[in-house]
Parts: C-alpha cells; structure tokens; sequence
C-alpha cells in the first residue's frame, strides 16, 4: 500500500523545493527572458484596483470550460448596493470543437437573448468580457489567444485578437448596442471582486475545471514590459497562467505514475503539466489510475465481476466522488459504500471502503499542498505583510477539507513576517469583470 502511493505522499523538503522551483519560473517569467519559463506571467494591463465606489450598469462575459454566463452588474456607489442578473447558457461540445464565426456567433446570439429579459437605462452598454484561457494582452480591450486549454479545440481562434472576433460579431447582428471595453482573465476578475470587499486583496487563485492564480506585481519588477511615459500606476496585476508550470521539465521531480498517463493520453500532450496534478478536470482521473494500481495489487475488487466500468472507463471516477468520499466522518464509511454501491460494486468490505478514502485523501491532499506551494511561491516573491487571496472554483467550495489544508500548508510555506487569509470570491468572473470595466472608464475619464 505505501509503494502504491509513495510517490503522491510527498516530504515537506520536496514542498520546499517545488515552492522554490515556481518562485524561480514566476521571476523568469517576468523577465526579458521570460520565453524560458514555463509560468508565462502575462500582462492583465489592470493597474487600478476598484475603490468601492463605483457607479454604472455594465454586461460581464464568462466563457469559461463547461458554459457560458451573460450577467447585467449594478453598481451603485458601494458594495452593499451591488446588484446582479445573469443567465447560463451551454457550451455543448459542438460548439468547443466548431470554427472561430461560430463561438462569436453563439456568443452574441446569447447576449442578445439575454438582453431582451432585462432593462437597461443607456446604450451602448459598455462589457466586461472574462475569458479563462492564456492570452496575450496588447491592452485592456485587446488580445490573442495563446493556446485553448480545458479541451476545448475551436479552429481559427488561436493567435487571433478575441475581442476583435466578439465586435465583428457584434457587427454582424447589427442591432446590438454593447461595446467590449475590457478582456478579463477569470483570477483577476476574481482578484477584482475580492478587492472590491477587502482592501488588501493582492492575490487570487482559482482551482476548478482548471487552475490559475494572480496577483498585484510591482510594474519596476515586470522586465519584459515597457509602460507608456504617461503612466502614473507603478503596479500591474498579472495573470500568471500557471497551470503551463512543468511544461519545460521543471517539476518532473514531483510528478507520480498517473500524472504521466494523463498527460501522454491527453489532446494537449506536454501541456498544463502542473493543472493535470491539481485541478478538478483531472484529480478524479488520477484517483481513478490510482484505484486501478490497487486493484493490480489484489488490494481491491480482485474477484471476477466487481471491477466496474467507473474504475476501467476513462476519467468514469469523477472529481465529484473524492468530495463525497472524502465528507465521510464516520468510522464505518458510509458514504464511501454509498457511492461504491451506487457505481456498482458488489460485496464491498470494511477494509476495501477505507483503502478508497485513503487514496482519494491522498491525491486530493496532494493537489491542496501543490496549490499551496504555488501560493508561497507568489506571496514571497511579493513580500508584502499583509495579504488576502480571493479563491474560487469548484475543489475550494465543494470539496470538504480542500481549502483548509491548502491555507494551512501556504503558512508552512510562506516567509516569516507575512500574514495571510483566505478569501471566498463572490463572483469573480462575472462581478470581476465589471468592476474591471468600471474602472477603465473611470481611468478614461
């Protein structure tokens, strides 16, 4: 059973070297040789953090992994008066695998539609538009996507400006009156809406269907940036992408048998190494490879006819099954027999219930620590004494111990001297990225 997970059980001093492995990519990616790192640290060209008193309606889009949100914000001088309406929409696999006029299409044609359900007091409706995926930013309203992650393979985005992509859309239903003034990553716009409660929100971090952080970097510290002669702000806050850690090697150090499976069977071979290890599009298949080890060792399911097809079918072991088993607080693992039972497995014993809880502990533990070890890495790389991280994504709000195992192994990590909670995030993509276009127009006038 210890070889079986010896090598997802990992020491603090490999914690330390994984922490201090990311603080060097996070520095390289800063730097005028950032291409060299694995962390690509873009510009968000976000400077401004919101002061609390923002006025207006703004349109928020979140194109995300698995749908896509419209949502109408109302500001009203404080974040007491903060109002919202929204409305989810799929993003079938179709449209995920479709060609670039498609997405935009399907996009504006939900927009459109959700528009006819609520009032509006001025057009055009200035849009805040929150696209989860690496971009490279040339300014607030404007960027390329890099490369699609979570799966999704539309033809004709990569390399392409998406904001250009939404107008032309825009213009091509002509009757619609929005205008996107801001592309927003999810994490800064879940930095954004925490800042928006707490003042001493520099960081924010997302562990869902994916995972990513960011945080508010000192603009002397960007080497690869030049800003404008004009600039006043001497901070910047930067969407670190690090779910690409690993791409280059860096951590192979750190990775278990299953992580290499997943990541030779993937469409995004050599890809998003360090969101493979930690996120929840992931965890439950490396628990399910895990579980298979197990059941090669004779530790589990060995009579004919109990290997179900959740254990033998591809990512059939769901994220959602380490949350459940894991809420288990009783000695008789009731909860780990339910699920089991519920998945088809026969004659399940006491001793095969506590094996599955014990690995799905283990690999969900991992992924906290993991994240842990990326958040110390940025906190002492920033150095400030104070610090809330805004969290959001599905492993922090349903798993039951995840997001208290990784806050108290980021205080292991981090730097005497620094002093951190964590904050849930109240919306940040959607209430993110209007508080992101609230400031811009703020900034402009």
């Amino acid at each position: 059973m210890e070889d079986l997970l010896k090598s997802y059980v990992l020491s603090q001093e490999t914690y330390y070297q994984i922490r201090d492995t990311i603080s060097q990519e996070l520095s390289l990616g800063l730097s005028k040789s950032c291409e060299r790192s694995s962390i690509k640290m873009l510009i968000s060209y976000v400077q401004n953090l919101p002061t609390g008193r923002e006025i207006g309606e703004f349109l928020a889009l979140d194109l995300g992994g698995s749908n896509f949100r419209v949502l109408l914000i109302h500001l009203n001088g404080s974040p007491s008066a903060f109002r919202m309406e929204s409305k989810i929409y799929p993003l079938t696999d179709s449209i995920k695998a479709s060609v670039a006029v498609e997405l935009f299409d399907y996009i504006v044609d939900c927009v459109d539609d959700f528009l006819k359900t609520v009032k509006i007091s001025h057009y055009p409706v200035p849009l805040g538009f929150t696209f989860s995926f690496p971009v490279i930013q040339s300014g607030l309203a404007s960027g390329r996507l890099v490369q699609w992650t979570k799966e999704i393979t539309c033809d004709g985005v990569v390399g392409e400006d998406v904001v250009r992509l939404l107008h032309e859309a825009i213009q091509r239903k002509k009757t619609l009156q929005v205008e996107c003034v801001a592309l927003v990553n999810d994490t800064v716009g879940c930095l954004m809406s925490c800042a928006y409660e707490d003042i001493q929100t520099y960081m924010a971090v997302i562990i869902g269907t994916g995972s990513n952080a960011s945080y508010v970097e000192k603009v002397r510290n960007i080497e690869k940036w030049q800003p404008d002669a004009d600039e006043t702000s001497d901070e910047m806050i930067i969407n670190t992408e690090w779910g690409g850690l690993g791409d280059n090697g860096c951590i192979d150090f750190a990775r278990g048998p299953a992580d290499y499976i997943i990541d030779d069977r993937s469409l995004d071979k050599r890809r998003q190494i360090f969101e493979k290890m930690i996120s929840g599009r992931y965890l439950g298949e490396v628990a399910r490879l895990v579980l298979l080890e197990a059941v090669k060792a004779n530790l589990l399911f060995h009579q004919p006819g109990r290997l179900v097809e959740a254990f033998t079918k591809e990512y059939g072991f769901l994220t959602k099954y380490l949350s459940e088993i894991e809420s288990d607080t009783g000695k008789t693992h009731s909860k780990t027999r339910r699920i089991l039972t519920e998945l088809g497995v026969k004659d399940l014993t006491y001793d095969e219930c506590s094996l599955v809880y014990k690995i799905c502990r283990v690999i969900s533990k991992r992924s906290a620590y993991l994240c842990a070890a990326g958040i110390a890495a940025v906190l002492n790389n920033m150095n400030r004494p104070e610090v809330t991280i805004g969290v959001d994504g599905s492993l922090v709000r349903c798993h039951p111990t995840f997001l208290d195992h990784m806050l108290q192994f980021t205080k292991k990590l981090i730097n005497p001297g620094i002093n951190i909670k964590m904050r849930l995030s109240e919306d940040g993509s959607g209430k993110g990225a209007a508080l992101i276009a609230a400031v811009s127009i703020r900034k402009m006038h």
